[in-house]
């Protein structure tokens, strides 16, 4: 299974971005608080995939419920 996040010194000084990508997984989450449907996200940032932030979002809820939050 590839991982959909990851963390590497030298992309964005170690911030949590999508695999492949310059992409904070933090701008997703501001566009969820925001009110933003994950399609303007997709517009906005071609380089994430749909598969990414579903997966993202799985692995979240997955951490969330073993976590039981």
């Amino acid at each position: 299974k590839k991982k959909v996040v990851s963390i590497d010194p030298e992309v964005m000084g170690g911030t949590p971005c999508f695999t492949g990508t310059r992409v904070p997984v933090q701008t997703l989450l501001d566009y969820i608080e925001g009110g933003d449907p994950i399609d303007e996200f997709l517009e906005d940032f071609p380089t994430v995939t749909r598969q990414q932030v579903i997966g993202f979002l799985e692995a979240a809820k997955e951490h969330l419920l073993a976590a039981g939050a």
